[in-house]
């Protein structure tokens, strides 16, 4: 009997070794998945003794599998026997650190990041860091880049003498012959800053930034920039001009656009980092140049940062500083040749308004935003519209009234369907800001012809508009402008439209109440239920089924029980089934 245990307790490893070796991969890529479970059958010692060293004998294996068994170690730690034994999972994960594929090292960091917390600093420092060590002197570049994410999560808690040496290594791999390694210690040069101590800082780390914003290769000179917030906020102001700025400066008119553009992307960070002087004396000029940048790409990131740098600007000058400086380049941009830069100068331009107040929004945007409302391109009007509220609060929207509807008619009749639906979900926000007269005499119209678009999506979203205009303006005002049209719709040739009448019931009777939906509309869907398209019969009994809560009981009992049994016995069987669900829903049975 004895025998037969033992053979038991090898089942789950010997099932496993079958599973890991089938030519399947989808069959060793579940069994990496199930490896838990056999961990927990196996119990803590045999899992430290048998499956790990299988495990790390075979990592030869498709990428995917790979990529499974570097996350669930990282989740094993409970399965070896707890944080003093969780040593025992570094010699799989160290392999997998190295191997080509970047998404499976990746992940091996990660795993590796995630138990380097749960040793102890005596463990941390006789097994991890030898770890590090190991991948940072590896002969391959792929152990090299996985070593530069492990730096910082083992620096705080070892000894100073292991501390100069981690230091020593990450300076070694930020002057590293593969750019694959320099990139890899430039993505993590902010992450190292911050756990080492402040005169490190200064003696270490501003060296190998400004040797990794002037390499040779844009692409790590580019992550020096990323890094450049973590570090400027880690310095104290007066050091930030010698020791950051000039690096600053010279990747903000770097000769590849992509470092240009990293700059950009990150000013807001950046004039965070640096504080009010230096941005005023730096970061200004640097930003005007950006603005007017000879590539698209930087023009458009730096238009996108214009409302979060015009923000953050001190107070006491900021007018000043938008009205002389950032202004003349807003207006350049407005007419620029690239769709992407104005699109993206549209989607903010509109917060300006609220940080220089009525009278200059008045005299200097109002032109702007009426030239973007009459661009040729239908993002940029569309970016202005998506963002009157910001132009309400200052001035009112009458201002814009009269290039608003231009604008507007042309956008709802665009040939892309797209657009015309991004302007639908717009219209409940304008309709409140024009009120209630514009929008009969001038809107109206418009939202009634989308329930006729030949595009689905767009009927749909018409629909819902409609609910939101009525629940804005009330039931009066749907039964007097919006009701009798919806309701004309019931008798159009095409199908199509007839269904767009009952989906606009469904949306409408609740927001119109009892009176409106019993007397006007719940007519007008019995009569739909007589309809030769079996697609309107069917749609009629969901339309009774959704509107049956709003409507008064006597109605259920005396006109809308007998049409669903009616159709309950229909010869389409799509209709039977919604007529007969309609009928146990509203408990008419």
């Amino acid at each position: 009997m004895a025998g037969a245990d033992g053979d038991d307790s090898l089942y789950p490893i010997a099932v496993l070794i079958d599973e890991l070796r089938n030519e399947d991969v989808q069959l060793r890529l579940n069994s990496i998945k199930k490896l838990s479970t056999i961990a927990l059958a196996l119990g803590v010692e045999r899992t430290r003794t048998e499956l790990l060293p299988f495990l790390t004998d075979t990592i030869y294996d498709e990428d995917e599998v790979l990529l499974a068994l570097a996350e669930q170690l990282g989740n094993f730690t409970m399965l070896v026997g707890g944080p003093e034994y969780v040593h025992c999972l570094l010699p799989p994960l160290e392999s997998l650190a190295t191997v080509e594929e970047t998404v499976v090292r990746d992940k091996a960091v990660e795993s590796l990041r995630k138990i380097s917390q749960e040793h102890s600093p005596v463990d941390l420092e006789v097994h991890f860091e030898p770890l590090v060590k190991r991948l940072a002197s590896g002969d391959w570049f792929t152990s090299r880049t996985s070593a530069c994410g492990l730096f910082s999560v083992c620096y705080p808690r070892v000894s100073s003498t292991v501390k100069a040496e981690i230091r020593q290594h990450f300076r070694t791999l930020c002057s590293d012959d593969t750019p694959m390694v320099r990139r890899a210690a430039a993505s993590k040069l902010g992450e190292f800053a911050k756990v080492l101590e402040l005169d490190y800082v200064k003696s270490d780390i501003i060296s190998l930034f400004t040797a990794l914003a002037s390499d040779e290769q844009d692409s790590v000179r580019l992550l020096a920039v990323e890094a450049c917030v973590s570090i400027a906020t880690l310095l104290p102001q007066e050091d930030l001009e010698t020791l950051v700025m000039p690096t600053l400066r010279q990747a903000a008119e770097d000769k590849s656009w992509r470092v240009r553009y990293m700059v950009a992307d990150k000013f807001s960070e950046l004039q965070k980092a640096v504080g009010p002087e230096i941005t005023k004396n730096d970061l200004v000029p640097a930003f005007q140049n950006l603005l007017k940048d000879c590539e698209a790409e930087v023009r458009a990131a730096a238009a996108n940062k214009v409302k979060e740098f015009c923000e953050n600007l001190p107070e006491d000058s900021r007018e000043q500083i938008i009205m002389t400086h950032i202004l003349p380049c807003v207006k350049e941009l407005v007419s620029d040749t690239n769709q992407h830069v104005k699109s993206a100068l549209a989607s903010v331009i509109m917060g300006l308004s609220t940080i220089l107040g009525k009278d200059n929004t008045i005299e200097h945007l109002l032109p702007l935003f009426l030239a973007q409302l009459k661009d040729e391109c239908p993002e940029v009007r569309l970016n202005i519209i998506s963002n009157l509220d910001c132009v309400n609060e200052v001035i009112g929207i009458r201002q814009l009234s009269q290039s608003l509807l231009p604008a507007i008619v042309e956008l709802a009749e665009d040939a892309k369907w797209r657009v015309r639906l991004a302007i639908i979900e717009y219209m409940p926000l304008l309709a409140g800001q024009l009120g209630v007269e514009f929008f009969d005499e001038k809107l109206n119209t418009l939202c009634m012809a989308w329930l006729i678009d030949h595009v689905y999506a767009i009927r749909e979203a018409a629909t819902c508009n409609l609910m939101k205009l009525v629940e804005k303006f009330g039931a009066e005002w749907a039964q007097n402008t919006i009701v009798p049209k919806v309701l004309g719709m019931a008798n159009d040739p095409n199908y199509l439209h007839r269904m767009t009448t009952l989906f606009c019931i469904n949306a409408l009777s609740e927001a119109c109440g009892q009176d409106i939906t019993t007397k006007q509309m719940l007519p007008v869907v019995l009569k739909m239920s007589t309809d030769q398209v079996a697609n309107v019969r069917f749609n009629v009994a969901k339309s009774l089924q959704k509107i049956g809560p709003v409507i008064d009981s006597s109605a259920l009992q005396t006109e809308v029980k007998p049409v669903l049994e009616k159709l309950a016995t229909d010869t389409d069987m799509d209709v039977k089934y919604f007529a007969q669900e309609a009928i146990s829903v509203l408990v008419l049975a």
